[in-house]
C-alpha cells in the first residue's frame, strides 16, 4: 500500500478511536492500542513491519523522559535518591522474586524463572507516566513514587541485559577485564554528558537561539535529545535514561521552557505512535486460539505486581492504603523493556518461539487491562471510599448571623475576622481532612456538604443574614447558590467567583454580589507596577480605579453572552477599545490641567 495512504488510514483510525475511548472514560492510551490492533498485521494488515514502527516510536519515550528531566532540578533529584535506590530496588527485587517463584511453582526451570522475573518486574514508563499525566496525578504522592520506581527500573535494564549471555552459557568468568572496560566507558560517557550539560550546552543553545530561526531551534532540541540517547545506547545504557539525565542538567537553564515547548508536539505524536505499535504486536490469532491461558497469565502478573507494589507504597512509601493500591495498579503491567529482554532471550535460545510470542501477548494484554483496571478502581473502590466518609456533623448551634460555605484559604479570612470580633458563625466544608486540620487551630468548623438542602437547613441558613459562598468547586458553588436563592431568598449571598465565567454563572443563579478571587490582588499589583515605571501614586490609583469601573461594567454587560464565544470575543474587543479611549481621554485631561 502507498505509504501516504497508510499514513492517512493511521491518522483516521486514531482520530476516531482516541476521542471515543476518552469519552467513555477509558483514556487515550487504550484508544491508541485499539487503533494498533485494528491496523496491525493481526487485524486489517494495513501495517506489517511492526518492529520498525516500534523502534521509531520508542523515541517518544525518550522525549518523554527528557521533558520529565527538565522538570527536575538536580537538587530535587538528589533529594529523591533514597526512594529511587531504596524503594526502586525493593520493588524490582520483590517482583522478580514473586514472578520467579510462581514460575518455579509451575514447574519451569530456574533459568526461565530468572528471565521472566527480570523482564516482567519492569513496568511501562511511557504507559504509567501518560496515565498519570492524563489524570493530572504526576505531582501526587503516588505519582511521584511511581516516577522514582520507574526511574530505577530504567537503570536496572542494563544489568539485566548484560546478565542474559551468562544464563545462556555465553559469559565467561574470566572476562573481568572486559567488564571493567565497559564500566569505564559508561563512567566516561556519564562524565562527558554531565560536563557538556553544565558548561557547554547553554552556550551552544544561546548561540542557536540568537539566530531567531524557529525551525533551527526545534532541530537543535531534537538533536540534543537524539544525540544523548544515541550516546547512551552506544555504551549499553537505556536511551530514555540518557535523555532524562540531559533534561536534568538543563532544568536550571534559561532555555528550559523553550526546549519543552519545542519538543512537546513531537513527544505527544511519537508516544501515540508507540502505543499504536504496542497494539500491533498483539497476535489476535494466538490470543483467540488460547485466550484463557494468555488472559489468566496477564491477570496473574498484574495481581502479583499490584499486591507487592501496593505493599511497598504503603509500608515503605508511607502512602495511604488507597493511594498504595492505586500505585500498584498503575505499575502492574509489563513494560516495553520486557519486549527487549524477551527478544534478546529468544536470540540466545533461552525461550522458544512459541513461548516468546505468548509472553509478548501477555505483556500487551496487561497493558490493555491496566487503564481498564484503573477505570474500574475509580468507579468502584474510590467511589465507595468517598461514600464511606464519616457522617456529616450534627449542627446544634444557636442562631448565627453568618454561614460560611467552604472553609478553605478563601473562606477562612472571613472566619478569622468574625472570630476576632467574637461574632458567632457556622462554617461548613466538604473535605474531612481540611476540617480536621482547621479544627486543630481552634476554629469551629463542621464537616458537611453545603450544596445539599438538608445540610443548609441543619446549618440554619434561614436564620442567617449573610451566606459567604466560598466553595472551591464551581458546580457545587452553583448548586448551593440556586438552593439558597430558592429556599432562603431573604439571605444575602456574598460569593467567591473563580473566574469571569463562574461570575456569569453565579449571576444566572441570581447572585448579585461577588468577588473574583484573584481580581483585587491583581489590581494591587498593577497599581504597584505603574508606580514602579514612574507614575505618581495618586495617578496610579486613579488609573486602576478607572480600569476597575470599566471592567465591572463590561462584566455586567457581557452577562448573557457567556454561552456564545463569538459574541464574548467581540464584546471583549469593544471593551478593550473603550478602555483605551478612556485612558487617552484621562491623559488629555491631565495634560490640560
Amino acid at each position: 500500500m502507498n505509504p501516504l495512504a497508510q499514513l492517512v488510514i493511521l491518522f483516521l483510525v486514531a482520530v476516531i478511536a482516541v476521542p471515543l475511548f476518552k469519552r467513555a472514560g477509558l483514556g487515550a492510551i487504550l484508544g491508541y492500542i485499539a487503533a494498533g490492533i485494528l491496523l496491525g498485521p493481526y487485524g486489517m494488515r494495513v501495517f506489517s513491519d511492526v518492529d520498525t514502527m516500534m523502534h521509531i516510536s520508542e523515541f517518544g519515550v525518550v522525549l518523554l523522559m527528557f521533558v520529565i528531566g527538565l522538570e527536575l532540578q538536580f537538587s530535587r533529584l538528589k533529594a529523591l535518591r533514597k526512594p529511587i535506590f531504596g524503594l526502586g530496588s525493593l520493588q524490582v527485587a520483590l517482583c522478580m522474586a514473586g514472578i520467579g517463584g510462581v514460575t518455579l511453582l509451575l514447574s519451569y526451570s530456574l533459568t526461565l524463572a530468572i528471565v521472566l522475573g527480570s523482564a516482567l518486574a519492569l513496568s511501562s514508563t511511557a504507559f504509567v507516566l501518560q496515565l498519570l499525566a492524563e489524570k493530572k496525578e504526576l505531582a501526587t504522592s503516588h505519582g511521584r513514587l511511581a516516577f522514582t520506581i520507574l526511574l530505577f527500573q530504567d537503570m536496572a535494564v542494563v544489568p539485566f541485559i548484560a546478565f542474559l549471555p551468562f544464563l545462556a552459557g555465553g559469559g565467561s568468568p574470566s572476562s573481568w577485564e572486559e567488564n571493567l572496560f565497559d564500566a569505564g566507558r559508561i563512567a566516561l560517557t556519564f562524565a562527558g554528558i554531565v560536563f557538556a550539560g553544565r558548561y557547554l550546552l547553554r552556550h551552544v543553545l544561546k548561540f542557536i537561539h540568537a539566530t531567531q530561526v524557529r525551525e533551527i531551534s526545534i532541530a537543535a532540541a531534537l538533536l540534543l535529545v537524539a544525540g544523548t540517547a544515541l550516546l547512551m545506547e552506544s555504551v549499553g545504557l537505556s536511551m530514555a535514561l540518557g535523555a532524562f539525565v540531559a533534561g536534568v542538567l538543563l532544568a536550571d537553564s534559561e532555555f528550559r521552557h523553550q526546549l519543552e515547548a519545542d519538543i512537546e508536539p513531537f513527544k505527544g505524536l511519537l508516544l501515540g505512535l508507540f502505543f499504536i505499535s504496542v497494539g500491533m504486536t498483539l497476535n489476535l490469532e494466538r490470543v483467540l486460539a488460547n485466550p484463557l491461558f494468555l488472559i489468566s497469565g496477564a491477570v496473574l502478573l498484574m495481581l502479583i505486581k499490584t499486591v507487592l507494589i501496593a505493599l511497598i507504597g504503603w509500608r515503605g512509601g508511607k502512602l495511604k492504603k488507597l493511594g498504595a493500591l492505586r500505585l500498584g495498579l498503575l505499575l502492574s503491567q509489563g513494560g516495553e523493556f520486557g519486549f527487549v529482554i524477551f527478544s534478546m532471550a529468544g536470540q540466545l535460545q533461552l525461550l522458544d518461539k512459541s513461548l516468546h510470542e505468548q509472553l509478548i501477548a501477555i505483556i500487551t494484554i496487561s497493558m490493555v487491562l491496566t487503564p481498564i483496571a484503573v477505570f474500574l478502581f475509580e468507579k468502584t473502590v474510590m467511589r465507595f471510599a468517598r461514600d464511606s466518609h464519616p457522617a456529616f456533623d450534627e449542627i446544634d448551634d444557636g442562631k448565627t448571623g453568618v454561614v460560611i460555605a467552604g472553609f478553605g484559604r478563601f473562606g477562612q479570612i472571613s472566619g478569622r475576622v468574625l472570630a476576632s470580633l467574637r461574632i458567632p458563625f457556622t462554617a461548613l466544608d466538604i473535605n474531612p481532612e481540611q476540617v480536621s486540620v482547621v479544627r486543630r487551630f481552634g476554629n469551629k468548623v463542621h464537616y458537611g456538604d453545603a450544596s445539599q438542602l438538608d445540610m443548609l437547613h441543619a446549618a440554619r441558613v434561614g436564620d442567617a443574614k449573610v451566606l459567604i459562598l466560598a466553595i472551591d468547586d464551581i458546580d457545587a458553588s452553583l448548586r448551593t447558590a440556586r438552593l439558597v436563592q430558592q429556599d432562603f431568598p431573604d439571605v444575602r449571598i456574598l460569593a467567591r467567583a473563580r473566574n469571569r465565567r463562574h461570575a456569569h454563572l453565579l449571576m444566572d443563579a441570581g447572585v448579585t454580589w461577588m468577588v473574583r478571587e484573584n481580581y483585587h490582588s491583581s489590581l494591587l499589583m498593577a497599581e504597584e507596577m505603574l508606580v514602579g515605571i514612574g507614575r505618581e501614586r495618586k495617578e496610579a490609583q486613579e488609573l486602576i480605579q478607572l480600569f476597575r469601573d470599566a471592567d465591572e461594567s463590561t462584566l455586567i454587560r457581557q452577562h448573557g453572552l457567556h454561552n456564545d464565544p463569538d459574541k464574548i470575543l467581540q464584546s471583549a474587543k469593544e471593551a478593550a477599545d473603550e478602555l483605551r479611549e478612556l485612558f487617552e481621554e484621562d491623559q488629555r485631561s491631565r495634560d490640560r490641567s
